[in-house]
């Protein structure tokens, strides 16, 4: 690729060349000192690894920040492509960098030049924005109060046009939001006033003195060290911060396979903790948690629900999940309609069951209560037992008037598992007793954690899960797990799923000589519905006999129980099985073997790598794909030292191959 050298020639004041001055605007100075007014927006100082869309916003930044110090800007370099003459790179310095040129000396005008070494040297990168990648803050002059004219930069062919500051302010504002963070505004008022007067402000997060510098800190290093790293910030119309949303380089990877079911954890929000998080929680392939964004809300409002998942999808390449799951709120609710319009909105049993204590626990009955509640959750298979359970319950206590149980009822569908059945949960269901949807930072975060330590957890977080999730990936694919029965189902999943997952299979093998009759109750053509016996353990340990009814359909290999096991957890129940092996199927239908539970899941499922249909000019799209595939080889390259090896060879190989294509171009 051909390029323009580095034009290094100082422009003095007033003076530009061709390719440099394109155009003017005005900014002001305020004063006080370091030029910063109190109460007012403060842009944050330039730092390496800022990045914007576009170069204007790149000197519309800058420009404001200089206006809020107390100097102008000037172009000093520009580097253009010499076939296409695009902008690539630029460094914008102080107006009083350099010095006059000895020709110029003698002129009227007064002498501003000091040899002032501030300045912002920026690149146009990859992913087609604009990255700072040098910075000097220091000024050896003294910052001025005056209104100063200063160089705008245009595209090529642009028309001069001028831009007053304040324009030049909301332009920034509007265009590149991320960068403007909101100084916490009257700079008078103590950590309990502000803490006072945000609580009151749901149009503004709830930030501390120095929270705000904190978060950006934190997003320009994951930047440099993170390289597909994504977040956004959203300001209110006073340029307050107000929402958040991030998600590094690992979680961005595992949208591409885990965004089927998603839990959306506003714990912590609701709960009313030190720092309002919401959480995007999914599952993977061993059955562990894994984190796929976060956000910080200024409240529980239905637009900043909406402004977060918009921001999600952003990441997520639009794909909208099967299911979500969430706590019970109105508000949330909405959101998630409107956002998500084809997934199917579902309120995480556990959630509700965990509340008993604190809205029933009250009542004079509560234990006889608790008790008759949770066998109509747990232990109906048919929507007329829950109901008839749920009202005998109501009117033995005389609770039918009984509000929070009222609403419970009304919401019934969406939350208790016999209303459910027909909802691909994979294993986020919490269909059981004992079954939780924890939070995703449990143990990490507590009521009163600070948002800068908690920057902190969220890595040490992150990486626990994901030296979990590696061990978990070694361990599926270089050892055999051990088999307890003879039958067939169980040798051919062991060879297929994760380690985690087979051994929730291999209970329900096991489990297959606890059902000790299988009867057919109708035949319907090729259909027949089958009734299975099983011992389970019911009160006080005693062995009870219950019913399940299986269909199966020969014709098309189709089993379905009504326990629907498969759709919560994700692979057949004992009850399935034993009809399957009462018919002679020696083999589990290959449409009851998800492709999200196999140990070499990700090696086999790459979505989005068509390179059949890559843009020719999308160079993000490129840095996606091609992040996505090195990050492949990485997850692969950790298995072994030979897998290390290899690994590391394919990479030197690559960069090789891709440093002959760029001499070939010369």
């Amino acid at each position: 690729m051909e390029e323009a050298p580095l034009s290094s020639e100082q422009v003095p004041d007033g003076e530009c060349s061709e390719s440099q001055k394109e155009g003017e605007g005005e900014t002001v100075v305020f004063d006080g000192q370091n030029g910063v007014s109190e109460g007012k927006k403060e842009f944050v100082a330039p730092a390496v690894g800022m990045e914007f869309e576009s170069y204007d916003d790149a000197y519309n930044y800058y420009n404001c920040y200089a206006k809020e110090v107390g100097f102008r800007v000037r172009v000093k370099n520009s580097w253009f492509k010499r076939n296409s003459r695009e902008k690539y790179g630029a460094v914008l310095c102080c107006s009083s960098q350099g010095f006059k040129r000895i020709k110029d000396v003698n002129r009227l005008r007064k002498e501003t030049r000091t040899g002032c070494p501030a300045m912002i040297r920026m690149r146009l990168v990859d992913s087609k924005r604009w990255r700072v990648l040098e910075v000097t803050l220091e000024h050896n002059h003294t910052l001025g109060a005056k209104v100063y004219r200063s160089i705008k930069k245009m595209g090529t062919g642009t028309k001069k046009k001028s831009l007053s500051s304040s324009d030049a302010e909301g332009r920034t504002i509007k265009l590149y939001r991320a960068l403007v963070i909101d100084a916490g505004g009257n700079g008078n008022l103590n950590a309990i006033e502000r803490e006072v007067r945000n609580s009151n402000c749901p149009n503004q997060l709830n930030l501390k003195k120095g929270d705000s510098q904190a978060i950006y800190n934190y997003f320009c290093r994951m930047q440099l060290t993170n390289p597909n790293f994504f977040y956004l910030m959203d300001l209110n119309d006073e340029g307050h911060l107000r929402n958040v949303f991030w998600i590094d380089g690992r979680s961005r990877a595992s949208c591409l396979y885990f965004t089927d079911v998603i839990y959306i954890d506003n714990t912590y929000l609701l709960s009313r903790f030190e720092i309002p998080l919401v959480a995007f929680v999914g599952i993977n392939h061993h059955g562990q948690s894994v984190l796929l964004g976060c956000g910080l809300l200024a409240g529980e409002t239905t637009e900043s629900y909406k402004w977060l998942f918009k921001a999600w999808l952003t990441c997520a390449s639009g794909r909208c999940p099967q299911t979500t799951i969430t706590d019970r709120c109105k508000v949330l609710q909405s959101a998630i309609v409107e956002v998500f319009p084809k997934a199917r909105h579902r309120f995480g049993v556990s959630h509700v069951m965990k509340k008993v204590p604190e809205k029933l626990g009250g009542l004079r009955n509560y234990d006889a209560i608790r008790k008759a509640l949770f066998k109509a959750v747990y232990e109906s298979l048919k929507v007329i037992e829950f109901e008839a359970a749920w009202g005998f319950m109501v009117q033995r206590f005389g609770v039918v008037d009984h509000e929070w149980l009222r609403s419970l009822y009304e919401d019934r569908a969406q939350w208790a598992p016999v209303y459910l059945k027909d909802t691909y949960f994979a294993g986020m269901c919490a269909a059981q007793p004992g079954d939780t949807l924890n939070p995703f930072f449990d143990r990490y975060v507590h009521k009163q954690t600070p948002l800068k330590e908690f920057l902190d957890k969220y890595e040490l977080a992150l990486q626990k899960k994901h030296k979990e999730e590696n061990l978990a990936d070694i361990e599926s694919r270089t050892v055999s797990p051990t088999l307890k029965t003879r039958c067939s189902f169980e040798l051919q999943l062991s060879r297929i799923y994760t380690r985690e997952i087979f051994k929730k299979f291999q209970l329900e093998v096991e489990e297959m000589y606890s059902c000790f009759s299988t009867t057919q109750l109708h035949v319907d053509g090729p259909i027949v519905i089958f009734l299975v016996k099983e011992r389970v353990l019911g009160e006080g340990n005693r062995r009870e006999i219950r019913d399940f009814e299986v269909l199966y359909n020969r014709t098309a290999g189709e089993v379905r129980c009504i326990c629907s096991c498969f759709n919560f957890y994700g692979y057949l129940c004992r009850h399935a099985l034993c009809v399957l092996n009462f018919n002679g199927v020696e083999e589990i239908p290959s449409k009851y073997i998800l492709s999200r539970w196999k140990k070499d899941y990700k090696r086999l499922y790459i979505p989005d790598h068509v390179c059949n249909n890559v843009d020719a000019t999308d160079r993000v799209q490129w840095f996606n794909q091609l992040y996505r595939s090195a990050l492949q080889v990485v997850e692969e390259g950790v298995i072994s030292l030979d897998h290390y090896k290899a690994a590391l060879k394919t990479f030197e190989e690559s960069l090789n191959r891709v440093h002959d294509v760029e001499e070939k171009q010369e």
